[in-house]
This record gives structure tokens, C-alpha cells and sequence, in this order.
């Protein structure tokens, strides 16, 4: 049975500004913004958009998740909505049996966007705790990108 968890925050950039970083360029600034948690994000296929695989270097001291494949099952630029799925370890080597991603901005204003992360997951384990601190790296790496991004338009 498919399980999900959901996070929230507001930042204060533009949704176009932060759609074209993180949706277009996370494979530049995933591992710029996000050393301690990201070695590296190769693209192993596709142009960034929908179908797009990346190969993404978990290896940090901190994860246990070492790599991982997610192939991009949403993408819709209209919307501002993308979605990862783990096609190939990490989460799934952890007992996890399908882990999804999907962020979704809003706009809130000309300069705030809201950002809401749902992670969709199945599971044979009773508990864990690894969906809810995906919510929590993803929103923490936004918080990142958000303060990287207000710095370069100083």
C-alpha cells in the first residue's frame, strides 16, 4: 500500500527564478549547494525534462544510502511540478519497494513561492523514519538554494 508524507514552507524568491534552478539546473547546484549530503549529479539520460535519469553520489559521512538512480516521472513546466522516482539503490536498498518525490511551487506573490513536497512510498517495514528526512533535505536544500539565489541577485 502506497504511503506518502508532506511538507510545506514558503521562500522568498520568484517561482520562475526557483523552477529554473532547481528544476532545470538541481544536477549543477545539487551538489554545489548540498556538498555534505551530495557527492555528484550526473545525467546518464535525457535533457533534464521528463524520462530524464540521473545518477546521484549519496557519499557523504552522513548517508548510508550511498547512490542512487531517479528517473523523472513529472515534470510539468506550466505547473511548476517535477517528480523523482528511485529507479535503482538507495532507498531501495533500504526495504523500500517504490520512493517518489514530487515538489510543487507556487506562486505566492512576485517574489515568495511556495513549496509543497510529498513523498510517496511502499514499504514492508513498519516505521521509518527516512520519507519524513527526505521531506525535511529536500526543504532544507531549497532553504539553501533560496539564500544562495537572494546573494547572487545582491
Amino acid at each position: 500500500m502506497m504511503k506518502e508524507v508532506k511538507s510545506q514552507m514558503k521562500v522568498g524568491v520568484a517561482i520562475e527564478v526557483l523552477w529554473r534552478n532547481y528544476a532545470k539546473e538541481i544536477s549543477f547546484v545539487l551538489p554545489k549547494l548540498a556538498p555534505d549530503l551530495v557527492r555528484s549529479v550526473e545525467v546518464i539520460e535525457g535533457d533534464g525534462g521528463l524520462g530524464t535519469v540521473y545518477l546521484i553520489d549519496l557519499g557523504s559521512e552522513k548517508s548510508s544510502l550511498g547512490y542512487q538512480k531517479e528517473k523523472v516521472t513529472v515534470f510539468n513546466e506550466s505547473l511548476h511540478q517535477i517528480g523523482m522516482q528511485v529507479i535503482e539503490g538507495g532507498h531501495l536498498n533500504h526495504g523500500f519497494t517504490s520512493y517518489t518525490t514530487v515538489i510543487q511551487f507556487n506562486a505566492v506573490g512576485e517574489s515568495e513561492t511556495g513549496v509543497d513536497v510529498k513523498v510517496l512510498y511502499e514499504t514492508e517495514a513498519e516505521e521509518t523514519r527516512m520519507p519524513e528526512e527526505t521531506a525535511k533535505a529536500i526543504l532544507a536544500f531549497i532553504k539553501r538554494l533560496e539564500d544562495y539565489l537572494l546573494k547572487q541577485g545582491s
